[in-house]
């Protein structure tokens, strides 16, 4: 596991919502993710990449739109309970 990308990931107010978001909504297309955050799709996606990256989300492909979820096993393994508490309230 590669702990920089990890940090990395969860050190940005912004990718600390979208994870609230997946967390709160469960399987979210890009396109209501650019509504709910006013982002651009690029910045979007720069945001999304990285949580990819540290394998907190993960994607899957219905058509031309890509969904996200968050990937609670990677979470768990990686923060401890008072952590994750603290990311979703």
């Amino acid at each position: 596991m590669n702990y920089e990308m990890v940090f990395k990931a969860l050190a940005d107010e912004k990718r600390i919502m979208i994870l609230k978001t997946l967390n709160n909504n469960g399987s979210t297309c890009v396109c209501d993710l650019v509504d709910e955050f006013n982002l651009s799709q690029s910045k979007l996606s720069y945001h999304l990449k990285l949580l990819l990256e540290a394998n907190f989300i993960t994607k899957t492909s219905e058509g031309k739109w890509n969904y996200y979820d968050i990937n609670k096993s990677t979470l768990i393994a990686i923060l401890n309970e008072n952590v994750i508490k603290n990311i979703f309230e």
